[in-house]
């Protein structure tokens, strides 16, 4: 499939879920960090022609990732008549919460924290507005290394670009003309202070990944197992204790 045409399916795909859904949705809601992920699954939400709400919620963010993240929201409002676009800190919030839970300071458990502030505010805005929410994670992240937060950035209602490798997105970004500046950017979570990338934290590019899930004969297969294998409780169904009859 062209990438064009991969453009126009999932497109199509969020529409139609929503128009088939018992109580149709009157909005999509959708985190936006200035990434190629947020920024592609944003405009493709935009592009079915439903109302799509765009949050930028900077938590203690580098002003290069924020810079990123208001240029996309503004290129949206230049291109979509159906787009909403809002700037919601949680400095403060996430502040008071860090400060409340000061006893049990942990530096992951705390930047996971951020990204369900981040859900919890998305949720919210959803429901005020009959919305669902829009993930933004992609093939490798959700389905292959699990590199996302637990009931964070992996809460969310539909996932359009889940069956799409990076590589795939980054293609979708130029194809519907996203900002250079957000492709060339090195991918990154947003959830550290000195702003460490994803491929630093990974030990791997996304291209090494891409290959590790595909070819067992990868030299990164090991590697890429290992990681998968400690994630694997985020992308399984919860245990559920099964009582005999």
């Amino acid at each position: 499939m062209k990438t064009s045409e991969k453009i126009k399916f999932i497109s199509n795909w969020i529409k139609n879920y929503v128009e088939t859904m018992p109580i149709q949705a009157q909005s999509l809601v959708i985190g936006i960090s200035g990434g190629i992920d947020s920024s592609v699954s944003s405009t493709l939400s935009a592009m079915t022609g439903l109302k799509t709400i765009v949050l930028s919620m900077p938590i203690k963010q580098k002003s290069s990732q924020h810079d990123l993240s208001l240029k996309h929201q503004n290129w949206l409002l230049k291109k979509f008549k159906n787009v909403e676009a809002h700037t919601i800190s949680l400095d403060e919030l996430f502040n008071s919460f860090s400060s409340t839970l000061n006893k049990f300071d942990n530096e992951h458990g705390f930047a996971n924290s951020r990204a369900r502030l981040r859900m919890t505010t998305l949720y919210q805005v959803a429901s005020s507005n009959k919305g669902i929410v829009v993930g933004t994670g992609n093939k490798v992240e959700d389905f292959g290394v699990g590199f996302y937060t637990k009931y964070g950035d992996g809460g969310v209602d539909i996932s359009p670009i889940a069956d799409c490798n990076k590589t795939v997105v980054w293609e979708l970004g130029k194809e519907l003309g996203i900002l250079k500046e957000i492709i060339e950017a090195p991918p990154t979570d947003g959830l550290w202070d000195d702003g460490r990338t994803d491929e630093g934290q990974l030990g791997f590019k996304y291209e090494q990944l891409e290959d590790a899930m595909k070819n067992p004969n990868s030299p990164h297969r090991k590697e890429y197992e290992k990681i998968r294998k400690q994630n694997l409780h985020k992308m399984e169904p919860i245990p559920v204790c099964k009582i005999p009859i």
